[in-house]
């Protein structure tokens, strides 16, 4: 049987139509190599051919913003779906909102995901996200069945302002029971989290940003079932290769690494990617 090629699969022999499937739920253009949208991505790309990462996720733009203005939001907005254009099919894009600007936020959403490329929403650090305000955004991204993705950090020395935390969350998903939402870097404090969030059904959580940490992986797929558990890894702020880490060498079973690194993600967007044309 021979050696697959790539990075992640060097100590483990599987046939070539044997690898996993993976795909990024969390990838930015900031802190990646190049002038313009086209050349990081391009980069993004190389990097993803070398450790066999068939999709990733985009959101932001190349210089990060806590609290974006709208002229801000839609250049962030503008940035990343000039970079979907260079590579159809190996990027798909999340459209960045401020619940700050509500009315704003949702034309930006119908621009970018009902009338444009996107899939879904990428919520940060501009207000914690069990406010009211997010209330119409959710909506708006369900009716398209686009992923919601929600920054989420418990910070030991105090969380930024506005800086929502996985109990917002859980808030956040108690008002909205039939909508899929992503606790995005598995809330920072990971052991903390995953039973923050365990009895809420409609919240995975997504593995990116933080350390290749043992026992996380093990952990989450035992308290939450490894159908809540996603793939991200925060590139170009984080490498690729060490987020895989966490999966790659994580003691779960194999169904349960291939549910992780793709095949959840294909069955959260199976809806609004055959409807935008795309093979699954």
């Amino acid at each position: 049987m021979p050696v697959a090629e790539a990075g992640p699969w060097l100590a483990r022999p599987l046939e070539a139509d044997r690898r996993p499937v993976i795909w990024d739920v969390h990838c930015h253009l900031n802190s990646v190599p190049g002038e313009t949208p086209e050349e990081r991505m391009a980069k993004l790309i190389q990097y993803m051919d070398r450790l066999g990462i068939n999709r990733v996720m985009l959101s932001l733009g190349s210089v990060l913003d806590e609290d974006p203005s709208p002229d801000r939001l839609r250049e962030h907005n503008d940035e990343v779906l000039r970079a979907l254009r260079t590579c159809p099919g190996r990027a798909f894009g999340f459209v960045y909102l401020n619940p700050n600007y509500v009315d704003f936020s949702l034309r930006e959403f119908d621009r970018c995901v009902r009338d444009g490329p996107m899939v879904g929403v990428k919520l940060w650090v501009a207000k914690r996200c069990n406010a009211p305000e997010l209330d119409p955004i959710i909506e708006r991204a369900a009716t398209l069945h686009a992923a919601i993705l929600q920054h989420t950090w418990l910070k030991v020395g105090g969380n930024l302002h506005n800086e929502s935390t996985p109990y917002d969350l859980v808030e956040l998903a108690g008002r909205h029971p039939k909508v899929p939402l992503i606790c995005g870097h598995a809330g920072g404090d990971w052991e903390k989290s995953i039973r923050i969030v365990r009895a809420t059904k409609n919240i995975s959580i997504e593995l990116a940003g933080s350390d290749p940490t043992s026992g996380l992986v093990e952990m989450a797929v035992r308290e939450l079932g490894a159908e809540r558990v996603l793939f991200g890894s925060d590139a170009g702020g984080r490498s690729f290769a060490s987020q895989l880490g966490k999966v790659m060498g994580a003691e779960i079973p194999e169904s349960a690494r291939r549910l992780i690194l793709g095949e959840n993600l294909r069955r959260m967007w199976a809806s609004i990617l055959k409807a935008k044309g795309h093979q699954v």
